[in-house]
């Protein structure tokens, strides 16, 4: 695997934003499948859950359940042609690297704990880059020697 990425990639590849066409062209210069960890799969369905319910509070935040079904379609039908592979870790070993990137970095860069454990899953999978439109994330994972081509 050369590339992993986070919950901010896979939103831009999946729904119209001002990230997409980056990503889209990203993901088209891919020459593997896009692999993702159950917990990265997770956070992003959860991501468009909770859009939809932010919709349902105040119309003009989230988008609309046809527009996360149609991103979830999208995913499903990906995931069914192997465009994206869903793959295993070692979930002891990827919280022993969180725990270390914790350790040295969050008290001077403000990491959150789902940011700090795809940069570590990524690490654990072998990735040489990390796809995110995250800043912070980005630099966490530049400083755990991740490559960051977004």
């Amino acid at each position: 695997m050369t590339v992993y990425p986070d919950t901010s990639f896979l939103c831009a590849v999946y729904r119209v934003q001002d990230n997409s066409e980056a990503a889209w062209a990203y993901r088209e210069s891919l020459k593997e499948p896009l692999c993702v960890s159950t917990l990265l799969a997770f956070e992003f369905r959860q991501s468009i859950r909770l859009q939809v319910w932010l919709h349902g509070q105040e119309k003009k935040k989230g988008y609309s359940k046809a527009e996360a079904d149609q991103m979830l379609t999208d995913w499903e039908s990906d995931i069914a042609a192997g465009h994206v592979v869903i793959v295993s870790t070692d979930a002891d070993a990827v919280l022993r690297m969180a725990e270390h990137l914790s350790d040295t970095h969050t008290a001077l860069t403000g990491n959150r704990t789902l940011d700090i454990l795809h940069i570590a899953t990524a690490k654990h999978l072998s990735a040489k880059s990390f796809l995110s439109f995250d800043e912070r994330q980005k630099k966490l994972a530049k400083a755990a020697g991740l490559k960051t081509p977004l």
